[in-house]
This record gives C-alpha cells, sequence and structure tokens, in this order.
C-alpha cells in the first residue's frame, strides 16, 4: 500500500517571478524489511525539504514487511513537482538483490543505480544505465553495526548523485535530533565513510 506525503510546497518557488528550466529528479529506495529503507527516505526528503526545495515522498509498505521487499519514492523539484508517483526513475537505491532484481526495470535510460556490494551481484544487465557497486553492509559491519547500512548508503548516494554531504548531515539531524541524539554521531560518521567510498567508474 502507498501513502503520498508532501513534505513541501515552497510559494517562492512554486510562483516566483520569471520561470526558469525545471529540476525534477526522481529517487527510488528499495532493500528488505529491518534494513531502515522508510527512514533514508525520511532523512533524504528532509534534507531537500531543508534546501527549500519541493518535495513528495511515497513509501510502499503493508505486505512488505520485514524480510519482504520495502521501498519509498522521492521527487524533489524546484518548482512543483509534476507527479509523485512515477513510471521511471533517475536514481535507484537498492540494498538488497531482489530489491536490484526488481528496480533496475524503472531506471531511465542514462540514469543510475546504486547497489551493495555486499548483498547484490556486481552484474550489469543493461547497458543504457550506469551502475556504481559499493559495499555498504561491510562498510557498516566495520563501523560497530549493521544496522546503519541504511546511512552508509546515503552517503553513497551523496557522491554518486553531487548531493552535499551537508544537505544529508542536516536531514539526519532534523530526522534522529530530537528524539534519538545519541545516535546522531554514529550515524553521521556512518554518512561521512559512505561519501567518501572511492566510486569505481560507472
Amino acid at each position: 500500500m502507498g501513502l503520498i506525503i508532501p513534505l513541501t510546497s515552497n510559494p517562492s518557488l512554486t510562483r516566483g517571478e520569471g520561470r526558469k528550466a525545471k529540476m525534477e529528479k526522481n529517487f527510488i529506495l528499495a532493500g528488505f524489511g529491518g534494513q531502515g529503507i522508510l527512514l533514508a527516505g525520511t532523512i533524504l526528503a528532509n534534507a531537500f525539504m531543508l534546501e527549500g526545495k519541493n518535495v513528495t515522498w511515497y513509501p510502499c509498505y503493508g505486505a512488505e514487511m520485514r524480510g519482504g521487499t520495502v521501498n519509498c519514492e522521492i521527487v524533489v523539484s524546484d518548482t512543483e513537482v509534476s507527479s509523485v508517483h512515477k513510471q521511471d526513475t533517475d536514481y535507484a537505491l537498492v540494498l538488497n538483490q531482489q530489491s536490484f532484481d526488481r528496480f533496475i526495470k524503472r531506471v531511465k535510460q542514462g540514469g543510475t543505480i546504486i547497489a551493495n556490494s555486499t548483498l547484490v551481484a556486481e552484474t550489469k544487465p543493461r547497458n543504457d544505465i550506469n551502475y556504481v557497486f559499493a559495499p555498504m553492509g561491510k562498510i557498516a559491519n566495520e563501523l560497530g553495526t549493521s544496522k546503519i547500512t541504511n546511512v552508509v548508503a546515503l552517503g553513497v548516494l551523496s557522491a554518486a548523485c553531487k548531493i552535499p554531504k551537508d544537505t544529508l548531515e542536516m536531514g539526519i539531524e532534523k530526522v534522529l535530533g530530537q528524539k534519538k541524539k545519541d545516535l546522531l554521531p554514529l550515524n553521521l560518521k556512518a554518512l561521512n565513510t559512505g561519501s567518501e567510498f572511492v566510486l569505481p567508474c560507472c
């Protein structure tokens, strides 16, 4: 089941004078239940929101519980979001093999799939998209716990998509800062470590 949550609609962007070329990007984050996919999506969406962008966050869950595939879509735009649920995506961040196999079909031509090579085989079944493989689970374990694989993944995403790391740091602080301040240092370290992973050539 899906729930569409528009996190912001910035009037200064949607009704500003003079129309500029529209920037709109779509992200899919996917993994199995328990990998923190929805939390990662919340962090990413809030990070864009804090930049003043228009954002929608569309999580899919319910029947797909722990052990099954869980995913969410984030659309970010500097004007009004044209559609909250798109057929194709610019970037797919996948943490397990099942998600890789399912969502590689949704990556648009010229788009990028970013995969956790700890659990995903480094294969390239399509030749019209870009691939980034990073051992996100291994990196998380080296930092002390697999529970931060999702945040390591956001760090890799920031490097692959050229999202400023400071933007994602703001998202982490916004989402975790009020109720889980004790988790901030480790999660910020996970983000930083993921962002410093040397990306292979796509």
